[in-house]
């Protein structure tokens, strides 16, 4: 039912491929409007309003490794490495 399309990206202006299945993903959702801009400059101009996350550095209370969080750690909670953070999810 539906064909690919060639588009042009109103923001680089390189052409891009508006394929069938992304046609009928539009369509299952409800959005009348072909994409405007290829997948690059949509990912850059999403990712364009987050400013980058401040990582800050523990101790791992379970290894003892270097651990790299997203939030400020405290004296009185546990940090944990992204491994151990898993296996305890998991178990």
């Amino acid at each position: 039912m539906y064909e690919d399309k060639t588009l042009t990206c109103k923001e680089c202006g390189r052409e891009f491929v508006f394929t069938a299945g992304e046609q009928e993903f539009y369509a299952e959702k409800g959005f009348v409007n072909e994409p405007q801009r290829c997948k690059e400059c949509r990912h850059a101009r999403k990712s364009s309003g987050r400013p980058d996350r401040e990582m800050f550095t523990a101790v791992c209370a379970s290894c003892g490794k270097e651990a790299r969080v997203p939030f400020q750690p405290r004296e009185d909670r546990p940090v944990y490495c992204s491994e151990c953070f898993a296996s305890m999810r998991e178990g």
